[in-house]
Formats: C-alpha cells, sequence, structure tokens
C-alpha cells in the first residue's frame, strides 16, 4: 500500500461521515439551501487563500522570476488559479468563483453582508487571527477560518496541501443539485446563477483536480516519514472541522423547521 492510499484509508470513516451527513437529508427547499449557503461560502473563501498559499510556495510569484522545483506542479496549482480566480460566469464574464457564488447567494436571497464585512475587513496575514476574533461570526464558522489560516501561517508547504486537498468537499451532495434543478422547473430559470456555479464546480473539480492534488501531495512528501504523518494528521483535522460545521448548519436548519412546526 503506497502512502497515498494509507492516508486515504484512515480517513476514509471521517470522510464518510462528511459525504453521508445528515445534513444533507435536511436540504428540502430553498430556504435550507440559503442557510446552507450563508456558513458554506466561508468555505469556498478559505479554499482560495489555501490556494493562494500554494501558488506562494509551488510557484514563482517574486521578481526576479526564477524556475520552480517542479513544473507540473506548479502548472496544476497556475491551471487551478486560472479557474477559481477568473472563469467566465454565466453571461461569459471573468469572475472569480467566490463572486459568481456571491452572486448565487443574491439570487436564493441569502445574507452576504457577513462574509462581505470580514472580507473588507482582511488586510494583512499576520491580523487575522485578530480580524477572526472580532468578528461578527457563529464559533464553528470562527472555528473553521481559524484552522485553516493556522495551517497556511505555519508555512509547511505539505500541510497547507493537505488541507487544500482532503479537507474540502470531494463533491456537493447529490440533494443540493436536486432542489435546484427541481426549483427551475417550477420556475423556469429560477436559479440560473447557481445552477452554472455548480455545473462549473462539478466540471473543474471532476476528473483531473482531485489525481493532480494527490500527485502534489506525494512529491512534497517524498519519502519523509514525518511529513506523512503530518500531513495524515492535517487530514484528519481538516475533514473534522468541515464535519463541525456542517453540524452547525444542520443544527440551524433543525431549529429553523422546529420553530416553523411551533408557530
Amino acid at each position: 500500500m503506497n502512502r497515498i492510499d494509507l492516508v486515504q484509508r484512515e480517513t476514509l470513516e471521517l470522510r464518510t461521515i462528511l459525504t453521508n451527513h445528515e445534513l444533507y437529508n435536511l436540504l428540502s427547499n430553498v430556504d435550507d439551501i440559503k442557510i446552507f449557503m450563508e456558513t458554506h461560502v466561508y468555505a469556498v473563501w478559505d479554499f482560495m487563500s489555501l490556494l493562494k498559499a500554494l501558488q506562494n510556495h509551488l510557484t514563482c510569484t517574486s521578481i526576479p522570476w526564477k524556475p520552480v522545483k517542479n513544473a507540473k506542479t506548479a502548472r496544476f496549482i497556475n491551471k487551478i488559479i486560472f479557474g477559481e480566480e477568473s472563469d467566465l460566469n454565466e453571461k461569459h464574464i471573468p469572475k472569480s468563483h467566490f463572486e459568481m457564488y456571491i452572486e448565487a447567494m443574491h439570487e436564493v436571497d441569502a445574507d452576504t453582508s457577513q462574509i462581505m464585512n470580514l472580507v473588507k475587513s482582511v488586510h494583512l496575514l499576520d491580523d487575522i487571527n485578530d480580524t477572526l476574533s472580532k468578528a461578527n461570526l457563529k464559533p464553528a464558522e470562527k472555528e473553521f477560518l481559524t484552522f485553516t489560516f493556522d495551517i497556511i501561517q505555519s508555512n509547511e508547504i505539505h500541510k497547507i496541501a493537505s488541507a487544500f486537498t482532503f479537507g474540502r468537499e470531494e463533491l456537493i451532495p447529490d440533494m443540493f443539485i436536486e432542489i435546484i434543478n427541481q426549483s427551475n422547473k417550477e420556475d423556469e430559470n429560477n436559479f440560473p446563477k447557481l445552477s452554472y456555479y455548480l455545473e462549473r464546480h462539478i466540471e473543474l473539480d471532476g476528473d483531473e483536480h482531485g489525481p493532480l492534488s494527490l500527485e502534489m501531495i506525494s512529491e512534497l512528501c517524498s519519502e519523509n516519514d514525518e511529513k506523512w504523518k503530518e500531513v495524515l494528521e492535517t487530514a484528519k483535522d481538516a475533514l473534522k472541522q468541515r464535519i463541525n460545521l456542517w453540524n452547525a448548519i444542520e443544527k440551524e436548519i433543525k431549529d429553523k423547521k422546529s420553530a416553523y412546526s411551533i408557530a
């Protein structure tokens, strides 16, 4: 069994909890999607910071330019950057996926004020923990983001790559897509921005990004036992953070449904 297979085996239980989370069964209407998106948007945002950290470490972003150690890994990172930071939206206008997600939130009338206030208030990486501690975030959101930026600030590229590769959901739940598709059937083209975002996410994240991310991990760790151990620890911690975030959204949706039933 190779090292990657071992990490995947050791994280299987956590990944199974995530992909079979009870939250998905609660997403029964657009109001539920709204609640989901208002918290999930922080994962969309911090993904870009993980990606930019990888770009800083694995490609040359300084002047004068110098060739990097592994051009294949640099190409992979730059390709993801191109797609995530400057993709074309449903009107073929260049937009980052974060901006496309924000527009999709507007489409379902989700609140974007909290995430936008946070993005506007962040200036320096060195100040991020102080900014997060003062931000008007729910506990699970704050803990999730603090973990991400602690990993980034470690400057240990194999840990950053592990959080990037293993710590994000492997798929958007089918129920999420089914709800939007059903809504579109009931009111033709009701959520074109959200539908397009989901389709692009699946298209770009599907066949290529996953295998290349695993290859990147292998390249960064080589035969270093300590690095492989830390990759596994980081992967587990990142998955636990994602599960905790999902637990918080699940509770919020259940509380709202319960309040509606009482009313």
